[in-house]
């Protein structure tokens, strides 16, 4: 009689529900994984020695592109290891707003994960209602930095510039009269604080909405409830950080126990898991949506009551104003030697994390007082969490491994850099 063997199968890279670019060889016993390997690299961009040759300031935007769905949260860290290293402490402004677009951040990611979740596993109608709410968010980072996604928002000592005073407004075209404008501009006809402060009015509505569509619907329950399953002690020794880890019950956010910015002045709760199962990651970021809205609300008062500057006045870190460099000679040089050569950052070393929506995003840099780092490396969140892709889908259908992927919430330009 024959030998049965198992028999190796390629998921993706071409794959949709592999997310872009990841090539998984499957082991297959019938249709019962046996074993998951996969392959990385496809996306490799050599981000962290390209930044070897760039100034301090010019790898800001290439942060954007690493997590390319939470792109100011990877800034953040980043800039705030450059600032340990030159020992600043930037404005409070530029702190009430970096955590404000940090939780703008979460929602957009989380957004993008569930309609992207939704869509492997069958669910339509959620991707087109998460999108409805990520061009409202975009539009917000568009009105603060000009760009869509790379925002290159936040500097090293503050942020860019100020908050916008007034929002872009849809103009009239051949697809829309005058009565869809005036619709569409209906939340934008104050500051950009104001549309923010509206969208936070709306917000806990739709997530009601997706949680309709999903949370007890059957077939949802059926392709979640016990996929992937990670006990909290494994989840710990894998290296799991962010919705991962709480979703198996380890009540760890770095918001809280490593407070960074103003996240110890914000009232907020942690969503924690039962299970460690597709669904209960569910359930925590979902949650992570509420609880984002209440940063955000709480963002918005507190800058509306205290204006003041949003970066360090120290010339040698950041650049004088246009008007002040077209009038002294001084502040020329110090725009001129900024732009040409950089910032020159003290010798020493620096690891910096955040709470990007993915886990621990860490940036660990070493300045050898040049105005370049020596060295940058960068801990992606969803790296621990895809070498785990094993171990989660082994004894699941191929079916599962889908909704494994998709749990895991993987971007591609973090893992390969």
């Amino acid at each position: 009689m024959a030998e049965i063997r198992n028999y190796t199968l390629n998921f993706g890279p071409q794959h949709p529900a592999a997310h872009g670019v990841l090539r998984l060889v499957l082991e297959l016993d019938g249709e019962v994984i046996q074993r998951a390997d996969p392959h990385i690299g496809l996306l490799h961009r050599a981000t962290e020695k390209l930044a070897e040759h760039k100034t301090f300031l010019q790898s800001v935007p290439y942060m954007d592109r690493l997590d390319y769905v939470s792109m100011l949260c990877n800034e953040h860290a980043y800039v705030m290891a450059i600032e340990k290293l030159l020992g600043i402490e930037i404005p409070e402004r530029a702190k009430y707003i970096r955590v404000l677009f940090d939780e703008v951040t979460r929602i957009l990611n989380h957004e993008l994960w569930l309609g992207a979740h939704g869509l492997d596993i069958g669910a339509m109608t959620v991707f087109l209602y998460c999108f409805r709410e990520r061009e409202d968010l975009m539009d917000a980072y568009e009105a603060v930095s000009g760009a869509r996604m790379h925002a290159a928002y936040y500097r090293p000592g503050g942020v860019y510039r100020d908050l916008p005073d007034r929002m872009p407004q849809y103009q009239a075209s051949k697809w829309k009269n005058e009565k869809d404008i005036r619709e569409l501009n209906k939340n934008r006809q104050g500051s950009l604080l104001d549309f923010l402060e509206d969208f936070t009015e709306r917000f806990p509505k739709y997530v009601d909405d997706y949680e309709t569509l999903l949370t007890e619907n059957r077939i949802w329950k059926q392709r979640t409830v016990g996929i992937g399953v990670v006990p909290a002690e494994r989840a710990l020794a894998l290296g799991f950080t962010g919705p991962m880890l709480r979703g198996s019950g380890v009540e760890w956010d770095l918001r809280k126990k490593q407070p960074y910015a103003v996240y110890d002045r914000m009232d907020f709760d942690v969503p924690v898991g039962k299970n460690g199962d597709c669904y209960d990651r569910y359930l925590v970021r979902i949650e992570e949506f509420r609880q984002s809205n209440r940063i955000i609300r709480q963002c918005i008062d507190w800058l509306r009551k205290n204006p003041g500057p949003v970066m360090v006045d120290d010339h040698k870190i950041a650049p004088p104003t246009r008007e002040e460099m077209k009038l002294g000679m001084e502040q020329l040089i110090h725009h001129f030697k900024l732009v040409t050569e950089g910032m020159h950052v003290p010798e020493g070393e620096a690891y910096a994390a955040v709470e990007a929506p993915k886990g621990e995003f860490g940036v660990y840099l070493i300045s050898d007082g040049a105005n370049k780092p020596y060295r940058l490396k960068l801990r992606a969140p969803g790296f621990p969490h895809l070498a785990a892709l094993d171990e989660m889908a082994r004894g699941h259908m191929i079916a599962d491994a889908v909704a494994i992927i998709g749990t895991q919430d993987i971007v591609f330009g973090e893992i390969d850099r």
